[in-house]
């Protein structure tokens, strides 16, 4: 699975991106690792994406929610 991924270059995060069908969220960070959290709805990752702490978010939000597999 392929996830075109957008850059963030905020809160230790360099790139995310979305996969709607899958309900996938994949987010690189800033030391290169690549991690996908599986089952994230749509909204969660609106405002993932769109938020100017995404850092924050994602720790309070989805770190610890969803099921998390390392890409890279």
């Amino acid at each position: 699975m392929t996830i075109e991924r957008k850059p963030i270059r905020r809160g230790g995060i360099r790139s995310a991106g979305y996969d709607r069908g899958a309900r996938v969220l994949e987010i690189e960070f800033d030391n290169g690792s690549v991690i996908q959290h599986t089952a994230v709805g749509e909204e969660i990752a609106r405002r993932f994406l769109s938020s100017a702490s995404p850092g924050s978010y994602y720790k309070d939000n989805i770190q610890e929610e969803f099921t998390v597999r390392r890409v890279r």
